[in-house]
């Protein structure tokens, strides 16, 4: 009996998808039992609770690095120095000094996200309300700016996973098993540090932060640093590793955990629209979504191959001298070297799209919607990718307009968390513009 009620809520779903683009009420308690079913099937046997987020101060219940437990005094450091502009104190060019912080390219305004195509840190000028209005200085040599040849990943939801970057070269353990001859220039792999961990380390001399102990006490940082690693002897306290280790106990508690789909979850059968309610049927069902987006934070650990466009077909794209886009098109590939990992990538999580502007390792659209279209019809942006690499959910979903127009608005609007401002700082340390200083930056944030 069981399976034939939910047969028939399914039939009742599609068949409305199907021949009534405005849609006569579907009776809730319905989509809600269907919804039920979906997610015991996706989750074993679990049901909701395998796909809730914990509260952010619950460290308990946080995936953490063994080796770099969650505690309240890392995460009130690391939330500091993640948008303490004066952490840029490590610029190619001298008066650039103090004007980026990792917060730069990871505003709380796009979701953690950059605001625009391309993430800019240093040689950046500008921000405007979400980083969107920041631009490269044309009196910036352009093999001086930092500017990545792939999309800024988001920081929401790092907690579930164990590697970090698009090819996930990051990472230490569990994913990377296997990868070890690619760490050359990891050392902090080789230490057992989980990808998170690693990314906070390894980002800060890639993107020219400096963390010292002359840095922690021209800014009162040493009281914070003591109370963060009070085990670590004094000589190592004050350092990229401690700061680093901090940062990513903060990442791990940014959390999308008030989301509306996170409220329904929990028993809110109100939270959702039956709009909303419809897509979430069309994304564990036929859309087939959950196949790579599972879990609490609705992503996976594995790669998988899409046929993304990258940076190199886009004539406002900047690819640095010396880059090789090729390879960075190759994506789990070029990190593992093996052929079959080519033109994967990581799994990104589905929360807070709305706010990203851009999707896509190579931020090639702009609406949700599209990707939506673009994964239906199956037919890639880069036609370099073999046919045997693309991921079997790729194609063939056989959506209609309806059920798209359902799945987007599950996607735009019940897995976006419209308080993620908690996790600003009122102000930082030192007392500059964040997230970002240079002049015209501190005239878009109202810091001048």
């Amino acid at each position: 009996m069981k399976g034939i009620i939910f047969c028939a809520a399914i039939l009742t779903i599609v068949v409305s998808c199907q021949n009534d683009d405005d849609y006569q009420e579907i009776n809730q308690s319905l989509i809600d039992d269907t919804l039920s079913e979906l997610l015991l099937e996706a989750s074993e046997g679990e049901g909701n609770s395998f796909f809730i987020l914990p509260d952010s101060n619950d460290y308990g219940l946080i995936p953490q690095d063994p080796l770099n437990p969650i505690t309240s005094a890392k995460v009130a450091l690391g939330q500091l120095l993640l948008h303490d502009t004066a952490m840029g104190g490590d610029p190619k060019i001298e008066d650039r000094e103090f004007q980026y912080a990792c917060a730069t390219c990871h505003p709380v305004a796009s979701a953690f996200h950059a605001g625009r195509r391309q993430g800019i840190g240093e040689g950046g000028i500008g921000f405007g309300f979400k980083g969107e209005g920041r631009f490269i200085d044309p009196l910036m040599p352009i093999d001086s700016v930092d500017v990545q040849p792939i999309r800024v990943p988001t920081l929401l939801n790092l907690a579930y996973q164990d590697v970090a970057l698009w090819d996930g070269r990051f990472g230490g353990t569990g994913t990377n098993a296997g990868t070890e001859a690619g760490w050359d220039l990891i050392p902090e792999n080789f230490e057992g540090f989980q990808g998170i961990e690693v990314q906070a380390m390894q980002g800060q001399d890639e993107h020219r932060l400096l963390v010292n102990e002359a840095f922690v006490d021209a800014y009162g940082y040493r009281e914070l640093f003591d109370a963060a690693f009070p085990d670590i002897p004094s000589p190592d306290r004050y350092s990229r590793r401690t700061a680093g280790l901090a940062i990513a106990a903060f990442n791990r508690t940014l959390l999308s955990n008030k989301a509306p789909w996170q409220e329904y979850l929990k028993g809110d059968l109100n939270a959702l629209t039956n709009q909303q309610k419809r897509g979430a049927v069309v994304f564990f069902d036929q859309g087939k979504c959950i196949q790579c987006h599972t879990g609490p934070a609705l992503k996976d650990k594995a790669f998988h191959a899409f046929g993304f466009g990258d940076f190199n077909g886009d004539p406002d794209a900047v690819i640095k001298p010396g880059v090789d886009i090729n390879a960075v098109a190759r994506g789990r590939g070029n990190f593992t070297g093996n052929t079959e990992d080519d033109y994967k990538f990581k799994t990104p999580t589905l929360y807070n799209l709305t706010d990203a502007g851009f999707f896509g390792h190579g931020s090639t659209f702009t609406s949700i919607r599209d990707v939506v279209v673009y994964k239906n019809e199956g037919i890639p942006q880069n036609t370099t990718v073999p046919s045997e690499q693309l991921a079997d959910e790729f194609g063939g979903l056989g959506l209609t307009e309806t059920q798209i127009n359902d799945l987007t608005a599950f996607l735009s609007d019940a897995l976006r968390d419209r308080d993620l401002t908690r996790y600003i700082p009122e102000t930082t340390n030192s007392g500059l513009c964040f997230p970002a200083n240079d002049d015209q930056a501190r005239i878009d944030l109202g810091c001048d």
